[in-house]
């Protein structure tokens, strides 16, 4: 099963600061644990909203709105996505995320990624199956089920 802790963002990573090398070194060493273990696929911050976009949709037409966005608690600062045995498992994970001091609040989502290994093969046309097949191939994924 694949999963991906999302660290939210707050008004300190919304304005670009850096964190401290204390911080830095504390993630450094979570993902080396990651790493480890064997689970962590990818492990990535986000630049600042103001950096990105959002795309709303009306009527079937896109609109694109520059950042920066006006809630930072909804919106992430990074994320991780590892691929372990059990729910139970990655939030055991989640709970190891280093937590710069004077966090409050919500500061992590847990989320079970939905993967193409997840559909039995058999409930896909062939055609499509090899598709999916080739098109992970190419991009060097895992087709293996999920352990």
């Amino acid at each position: 099963m694949k999963f991906m802790i999302v660290g939210k963002a707050n008004a300190e990573t919304e304005a670009g600061a850096l964190p401290s090398q204390e911080l830095v070194d504390n993630m450094h060493a979570y993902n080396e644990a990651l790493t480890k273990a064997g689970v962590l696929l990818a492990a990535e911050g986000l630049y600042p909203s103001s950096q990105g976009a959002q795309i709303a949709y009306t009527g079937g037409k896109a609109t694109v709105i520059d950042g920066p966005f006006a809630e930072a608690k909804e919106l992430i600062a990074g994320f991780w996505l590892i691929q372990v045995k059990s729910r139970e498992e990655a939030i055991e994970w989640a709970l190891r995320v280093p937590v710069p001091p004077g966090h409050e609040g919500i500061g992590l989502d847990v989320w079970r990624v939905f993967d193409a290994s997840d559909v039995p093969d058999d409930s896909l046309p062939a055609d499509e199956r090899e598709r999916e097949h080739a098109l992970r191939d190419r991009l060097g994924a895992d087709t293996t089920p999920n352990t």
